[in-house]
């Protein structure tokens, strides 16, 4: 059936709104030509202003820029001594980069379900998958809301594990007035284009640990025992050591020129997003056909993803169709995420199937991502929420 038949081929908005825009002004840009103009335009003085920057925002003893948060996971991990036959649980209601950086240490994923009201790991369930081979856990704070951290932290001390968080969404926020990145042993970050903060590609890793800091430093640029800035500037030596068999994960000066002044609008666009949300809270609280996102006592969400789930028991359509109704009034989504056990790798490798965890299909069979970003007007905004209200009013059961 036509959603333009069925609305009348008037769609709510003239022009496409995409699902997120990045926010990239006149600073960004005269940095990066600095930068370009420079005698350094990979890894240097610049990525090294915005480690600091970025440290003393989070409020970390160490921040090390690299080229992704999902580098830095890896790097976590490695610096952890995770091996070969050790597992390590984490959520399969996340990107597959999460568990593809414990397979490729050689350990095992163990995955927990989620809880469906809040779509981060159940953590009171995650006592029971941990077995003598456990070394790790790995919770990511889905769409920018923090995990329940002090279960996890309980069994961190009882289990001598160590805890990486996956906070690829979720720079800004805080749990129980404690910002995320000063919690766990490691905190990943990502910078992609999509992030709350963007360097394009990008990431960065938090620790308050000297030792694993240290490690994720040589570890990220081929395990040399210094780096190319130190090496090469008026100070440095041209000789150097391989300390360990590394990685080429280090951020670029080009990257960091788009973070440094990122960071420093950060806060405004934050509180941009959480207007947003709240404008849309307002809206569709009150729609049984909706459910909008719970925000736990203990947690400030940085607000990523504005992730709506649909009632379908009363409505007409399923998810792909209110996807596609959408997008007949000129409005874009994602969805976040295929869970991981769903994927024909992790199938195939570990015998998963459809149902060993049903609240995240659950969720993954309902959930859709709606447009949240600082560049919203107030009239975007209330161009989603007309659209959604429309299509809910005309499939209402």
């Amino acid at each position: 059936m036509s959603q333009l038949a069925i609305h009348g081929g008037r769609p709510v908005r003239k022009e496409f709104l995409p699902p997120f825009s990045p926010m990239i002004g006149r600073e960004e840009i005269d940095e990066v030509v600095d930068t370009l103009q420079s005698d350094w335009i990979t890894t240097g003085p610049k990525t090294h202003r915005f480690e600091e920057l970025f440290r003393e925002y989070v409020g970390s003893r160490h921040a090390i820029a690299l080229n992704s948060c999902t580098a830095g996971l890896h790097l976590s991990l490695a610096a952890a001594g995770i091996e070969a036959g050790d597992e390590v649980i984490t959520t399969p209601f996340t990107f597959a980069a999460t568990a593809n950086v414990i397979m490729h240490q050689g350990a095992r994923p163990v995955l927990v379900d989620i809880d469906r009201a809040t779509y981060n790991i159940d953590a009171e369930s995650i006592e029971q998958r941990i077995s003598d081979r456990t070394k790790a856990i790995m919770p990511v704070h889905y769409a920018g809301q923090p995990c329940d951290m002090d279960r996890i932290l309980r069994l961190k001390d009882k289990y001598d594990l160590v805890i990486i968080e996956d906070a690829a969404h979720a720079l800004g926020a805080t749990y129980k007035g404690k910002k995320i990145g000063t919690i766990g042993d490691f905190t990943s970050f990502s910078f992609y284009a999509t992030k709350n903060l963007t360097t394009v590609e990008g990431g960065m890793v938090t620790t308050d640990s000297d030792e694993f800091a240290e490690k994720i430093r040589v570890m990220g640029l081929h395990g040399i025992s210094r780096d190319a800035w130190k090496r090469y500037s008026s100070e440095g030596s041209w000789y150097y050591e391989i300390m360990y068999p590394g990685y080429k994960y280090n951020m670029t000066d080009v990257q960091a020129s788009i973070g440094i002044h990122q960071l420093e609008k950060f806060d405004a666009m934050q509180e941009r997003r959480g207007a947003i949300a709240r404008m849309y809270n307002e809206a569709f609280e009150a729609m049984p056909e909706l459910v909008t996102p719970e925000v736990k006592d203990y947690a400030h969400p940085a607000w990523h993803l504005y992730a709506l789930q649909l009632n379908t028991d009363i409505l007409r359509i399923g998810r792909a169709e209110f996807i596609e109704a959408l997008k007949a009034e000129n409005i874009g989504t994602s969805v976040h995420f295929i869970p991981i056990h769903l994927h024909p790798y992790y199938r195939e490798r570990f015998g998963f199937r459809k149902g060993d965890f049903p609240n995240a299909e659950y969720v993954y069979e309902h959930e859709v991502s709606i447009p949240l970003y600082p560049k919203m007007s107030d009239e975007d905004v209330e161009d989603v929420v007309t659209a959604i209200k429309k299509i809910v009013e005309h499939y209402r059961r």
